[in-house]
């Protein structure tokens, strides 16, 4: 049986209105589809079509990939935002007249996105991030001198969300241009933590292309300008370089720095306490296990040994957001794989899929693993064979 048959769709959309606290008719109205609709999806009656998931989906408040798994009007909505990202950014450094949105609907609008990046809610991103980018970039030329820093920060987070939906979709050289973008913000906001957020977002252009010597020697360099960690605000953004630094000197197989950086990135950790988000970075004690997870990983299959102990008897908390949850289980099934635990594996891209399915059909190491139980694997090879069809690897 398929994970996408309608009465599973079903329980999935009844399980975010109860959530949400909304009663089917109340769930009907605000996704403008009629009471007997809303009845027979959750019954698992009906299959509801694209246009009716996506109304559902919006009223709800999530992406429609967290309600059927194979939907793939996200990516299609994400590829048609592409251009548009382009042509928003390509003049930034010209003043174009003023925002459509006056400064707190603009800032209130951003910080909606970051909240969809965290939760790996792409679809909902494309919709609005062209547009919205475009008014920052505005808003940054207009701005009165006293709001021109405060405009600034909004653009480097505008243009971070951007980022995120080039980066995580392969628009390599758009993501580096977005990059960029947030670079150049973050020096009109003078403020050393945007100026260390963004050097933290750079580390993608080195990864990218493999470049893990370079990027290292990027990252020691914004560690070294970060400022001390004397409050929250401090230790999170520079746990979070350390965390990055660790997974970039793991790929370049520099098992001392690895360590060095990871070792940081703890004692941070630590200081800060509790997970949250602090300028758009998620940063606690959960976000750096999961690195020591990555770095285990990214040192290769000759540390697979390292990579299970650190996730041994160990689950994400509920306050880790979708993204870096989901990127924890796909970190793990590349282990589990490498380790000849072939039926752990799968389990873990399945609950990587559950937690957020729209990141995990992008992750190039999701479709690897799910390539490779497929060839090996033969126990539960119907819904292995739906996954891989799924994630891109059939």
């Amino acid at each position: 049986m398929s994970d996408d048959n309608p009465r599973e769709i079903g329980e999935r959309i009844a399980a975010h209105r109860r959530a949400r606290r909304l009663t089917q008719t109340a769930l009907a109205v605000a996704a403008h589809v009629s009471y007997a609709t809303v009845r027979s999806v959750e019954r698992g009656a009906r299959r509801p079509s694209d246009d009716v998931l996506e109304a559902i989906a919006g009223a709800l408040g999530v992406d429609a990939a967290h309600l059927r798994t194979d939907y793939a009007g996200t990516e299609r909505r994400v590829h048609q935002a592409l251009p548009a990202l382009s042509e928003a950014i390509v003049a930034y450094d010209l003043p174009m007249g003023p925002p459509t949105r006056p400064p707190r609907q603009l800032a209130d609008e951003i910080a909606t996105t970051t909240g969809w990046r965290l939760s790996a809610q792409y679809g909902r991103i494309a919709n609005t991030i062209p547009n919205l980018l475009a008014d920052a970039i505005r808003h940054v030329h207009t701005a009165p001198g006293a709001d021109h820093h405060a405009a600034a920060r909004m653009l480097a987070s505008a243009a971070r969300t951007a980022d995120a939906l080039a980066y995580k979709h392969g628009a390599h050289d758009l993501s580096a241009r977005l990059i960029d973008l947030m670079r150049w913000a973050a020096d009109r906001a003078a403020d050393r933590l945007v100026q260390a957020t963004s050097s933290y977002v750079r580390a993608e252009t080195f990864l990218a292309v493999r470049a893990h010597a370079a990027g290292l020697v990027s990252l020691d360099r914004a560690v070294d300008a970060a400022p001390r960690p004397t409050g929250l605000r401090e230790a999170a953004t520079l746990g979070a370089l350390h965390m990055r630094a660790a997974v970039m000197a793991g790929r370049a197989g520099n098992v001392d720095a690895a360590d060095i950086h990871l070792s940081h990135a703890r004692r941070l950790g630590d200081q800060v306490a509790r997970e949250g988000a602090y300028l758009g970075t998620v940063f606690g004690p959960g976000s750096v296990r999961v690195h020591e997870v990555s770095v285990a990983v990214s040192l290769g299959p000759g540390h697979v040994d390292r990579a299970l102990r650190a996730a041994h008897a160990w689950k994400p908390p509920i306050d880790l957001p979708a993204e870096r949850s989901s990127g924890f289980y796909i970190e793990l099934a590349r282990a589990q794989e490498w380790a000849g635990r072939r039926t752990d594996a799968f389990a873990s891209l399945k609950a990587a899929r559950a937690v957020a399915p729209q990141h995990t059909r992008e992750h190039p190491w999701a479709r690897e693993v799910a390539k490779n139980l497929r060839r090996f694997h033969r126990s539960d090879a119907e819904s292995l064979s739906h996954f891989a069809r799924w994630v891109g690897a059939a």
